[in-house]
């Protein structure tokens, strides 16, 4: 019988396939039946041997890992504004650049009576963090995918929000206006090379056209019907969009029209606001 694993050599095994360290002890943590957040106990205990049905299963995770499978997919779980989602293949991994759109939504949501409305919703992780910051607010979600919102509603119901979660082509079943419709559309353009690095992750998901822009252009031009007077439409886009995806908030009619940039200080989300009836009056 082989000898018996030790923590730290489980670790050195798994970084023999090219894992790097932080995956390497989410997986055995996710093995070991423990929080993500107990890496230091891994360390307290570096010397403990491996029961042989952990030592297998980690090895097996290990394998999985560094075939390119995303963490996230391998563990079931990912982390999204504080919340814990349950994720697999399909949904789009949150990622935290999309924190982004969260934070601007939360930033010009009305306080009292807010009505969300997130298209595209895949895992809940935009709607799901929007309602659980701000609870008195109307949220709902949608998206083409009966997969995603499964998995969408699922989420919803572990984590006790009440979130409206419906399938729609995007605009085609939405009934009623908003104060605020996010959106992290697909965005990569369907001859990217970056796709090769996304291959586990569902396609529909990713791209949109020979530009990227298709979904984009649909969401911008179907928004006015459905946004409150004064409402916004914020959006995730792609690293070199931003300019592109302003100039057609603008086309459209939007005012106030600008972008944020993500963690890395990339322009990742532009938005615009619809204008009040007075000013449309006055340009009518």
């Amino acid at each position: 019988m082989p000898e018996a694993l030790t923590c730290a050599q489980a670790i050195a095994a798994a970084g023999s396939l090219g894992l790097d360290r932080l995956d390497a002890q989410l997986l055995l943590l996710h093995v070991l039946g423990k929080p993500h957040g107990e890496r230091a106990w891994l360390i307290a205990h570096d010397q403990d041997p491996l029961p042989p049905e952990v030592s297998e299963r980690f090895r097996v995770l290990s394998h999985r890992r560094a075939s390119g499978e995303p963490l996230a997919y391998i563990v079931g779980q990912q982390e999204f504004f504080g919340l814990p989602l349950a994720v697999d293949a399909r949904v789009l991994i949150p990622r935290p650049d999309t924190e982004t759109l969260v934070s601007w939504a939360l930033d010009v949501l009305p306080a009292d009576d807010a009505k969300v409305l997130d298209l595209g919703t895949g895992s809940g992780a935009i709607a799901l963090a929007i309602k659980h910051a701000r609870p008195t607010a109307d949220v709902s979600a949608i998206d083409a995918s009966a997969d995603a919102v499964a998995v969408a509603r699922s989420n919803a119901v572990a984590l006790g929000l009440a979130v409206s979660i419906e399938i729609s082509r995007w605009f085609e079943q939405v009934n009623g206006r908003f104060d605020v419709i996010v959106s992290n559309p697909p965005y990569v353009r369907e001859n990217d090379p970056h796709l090769t690095a996304l291959g586990h992750e569902p396609i529909q998901a990713l791209t949109a056209g020979s530009d990227g822009l298709s979904d984009l252009r649909l969401i911008i031009a179907g928004a006015p019907a459905h946004l409150q007077v004064g409402g916004w439409l914020l959006l995730e886009h792609g690293y070199d969009q931003a300019e592109a995806v302003r100039q057609l908030l603008r086309e459209h009619g939007f005012e106030s029209v600008s972008s944020r940039d993500d963690l890395g200080g990339i322009q990742r989300c532009s938005g615009g606001r619809w204008p009040h009836e007075a000013r449309l009056a006055q340009r009518d």
